[in-house]
């Protein structure tokens, strides 16, 4: 039998697709990711279905839309019977393990109705999006008047920084993301003004190099075939690296913002309210960009030596040989652009990620070295695993398509005209701003390779951007009466999307198929007048038949 391979899906956190200089980055050098993209495809239209951690990361997980699994926001838990790509690909044979991030929520009163116990094996994995657990590090550890953000996060890598020294309640804050002054006062890396320090922390010891260390560790003990989901909590805030990334950039190496003043003259509304908000407020100013972006792009260069050090790593072992790789994010960031932070909006600059992806199998040799074009979601990966493992797609649950066919030449495109994006705000302070319904706090995106519109409930008009014309969206059509049949079919493609049966999963479209005719093989005989009007083989066993008359009895 021809040996099973293994997946490495190696996640970034809030890691812009142009911030690499395999997409275009002018200062920015990242030859091992660079490399990584020469072995394999680099998909260029990668876009996420949600722009914010856990609802995207939940769509890669379960090959499904946010509109579909329903974990619509961070925090909110996905649903108890949900597959993922953990079910899949043990059922293909494969393990399936986390080391790292998922952000995700445990569904508990759904576990406690069906008797589940968090500590039971299956119970675990419901628990954990499917994955069996190596390590998990969510990488988030921010304590306030109420308490701690999430009092499990960063809790094996402190105990890890405990033993190396590092002396504090909470040294993932401390040391690894904050600086020191010559008093030895901390430097908390939530003020952005402190960007610009250097981490307290011995560069080995930080993050990045710890999840790389701690997925080495995994692979060496594992037993083939296994996927390895390695899932990295940087370059996301805190905006803070340790020396020598602290000092290798500077505002120099800022690229001009990408924003116009126009963007804030008739404004959409919801677009003006994410605007508006601290972070876009904050971002918006120069002295910010300055003392972050050189501290993100340090983050991304540090990743991209630990990368270096993971690949040199599988080659050293024989490992590249039947291991797939996928780089990719959950995300991107703003960084002042549009003239707002973070991501949870629908421009590139948030909702295109990098994709890259290396297929060992001498069916790929084709494609090596290819940058694709072909409109790719982030649900395609769980479809393309599962495909990777020689099994068929189980097409009526996972809502992506397998991107196989691309890396071995067999197709240049997706079979997709258009990719979702979906964001529920209404847990978000946005919402309380607009003053609006929870019902009408969602938005949807639906792009083209020329077109994006994004839908606002709440009875505002769309936004458009002209991507083949405006590739940095800075105006919006969405008011444009000339554009009004460009608009009307993009609300087409949006209203074919909404029109699909995504909650039939318990039976496949062959499934589907075969019922059409089963139940008259089972006797049942709808709609026939006479016993000569339908086959005789539906109706063998109603012919011929005696019985004692009991009519007077």
């Amino acid at each position: 039998m021809t040996k099973k391979k293994n997946i490495l899906f190696i996640m970034f956190d809030q890691l812009r697709w142009d911030y690499l200089s395999c997409a275009g980055h002018p200062h920015l050098k990242t030859p091992h990711i660079d490399r990584l993209t020469e072995r394999g495809v680099r998909f260029s239209r990668a876009y996420i279905q949600s722009p914010i951690c856990g609802s995207s990361r939940m769509s890669t997980y379960t090959g499904r839309y946010v509109h579909s699994h329903g974990a619509s926001w961070n925090g909110i838990p996905l649903k108890v019977g949900e597959m993922t790509m953990g079910d899949h690909l043990r059922k293909a044979g494969m393990d399936c393990w986390l080391v790292g991030k998922t952000h995700m929520r445990a569904d508990a009163e759904g576990m406690a109705r069906l008797g589940l116990e968090p500590d039971s094996l299956i119970g675990a994995r419901v628990a954990e999006c499917g994955f069996d657990v190596f390590e998990r590090d969510d990488g988030m550890l921010p304590e306030g008047p109420d308490g701690y953000y999430d009092p499990d996060g960063a809790k094996a890598y402190n105990e890890y920084l405990r033993d190396k020294g590092y002396e504090s309640d909470n040294p993932w804050h401390d040391f690894a993301n904050s600086g020191l002054d010559d008093e030895g006062n901390v430097l908390s890396g939530w003020f952005l003004k402190n960007s610009t320090e250097a981490a307290n922390i011995a560069e080995p010891d930080s993050e990045t190099p710890y999840l790389t260390g701690r997925g080495i560790e995994f692979m060496q003990n594992a037993t083939d075939p296994w996927c390895c989901h390695l899932s990295y909590i940087k370059p996301h805030w805190p905006y803070v690296v340790p020396e020598p990334y602290a000092s290798m950039y500077g505002p120099e190496h800022v690229l001009p913002v990408v924003r116009d003043g126009a963007e804030k003259q008739d404004t959409h509304p919801v677009l003006r309210a994410f605007m508006d908000t601290k972070i876009g407020q904050t971002f918006s100013r120069e002295d910010v960009r300055d003392a972050v972006i050189p501290a993100y792009m340090g983050l991304i260069k540090q990743a991209d030596d630990q990368m270096g050090r993971l690949f040199a790593w599988l080659e050293e072992t024989d490992r590249m040989k039947d291991t797939m790789i996928v780089l990719t994010s959950d995300h991107g960031d703003y960084l002042g652009d549009h003239w707002m932070g973070e991501k949870t909006f629908f421009h590139d600059t948030s909702v295109k990620v990098p994709l890259i992806i290396y297929d060992p199998s001498p069916e790929a040799d084709a494609t090596r070295g290819m940058t694709c074009d072909a409109l790719v979601e982030s649900i395609d990966l769980a479809p393309t695993f599962v495909d990777f493992n020689g099994e068929p797609v189980p097409g009526h649950i996972l809502e992506g398509e397998s991107l196989l066919p691309i890396l071995h030449g067999a197709r240049s495109d997706t079979m997709r005209d258009f990719v979702i994006s979906e964001y529920d705000y209404s847990a978000s302070p946005v919402a309380a701003a607009l003053n609006a319904d929870v019902r009408d706090a969602v938005m949807f995106m639906v792009a083209t390779k020329d077109w994006k519109l994004i839908h606002c409930e709440g009875g505002h008009r769309p936004l458009l951007f002209n991507l083949k014309d405006d590739p940095n969206e800075l105006t919006d059509l969405g008011a444009s009466e000339d554009h009004a049949a460009v608009i009307e079919d993009l609300y087409q493609m949006l209203f074919s999307w909404a029109r699909r049966p995504s909650q039939r999963t318990t039976r496949s479209q062959a499934q589907l198929l075969e019922m059409r005719t089963k139940s008259r093989g089972r006797g049942v005989i709808l709609g026939v007048y006479d016993e000569n009007d339908t086959p005789l083989e539906f109706t063998v066993k109603y012919r011929g038949r005696k019985a004692r008359d009991h009519r007077s009895s």
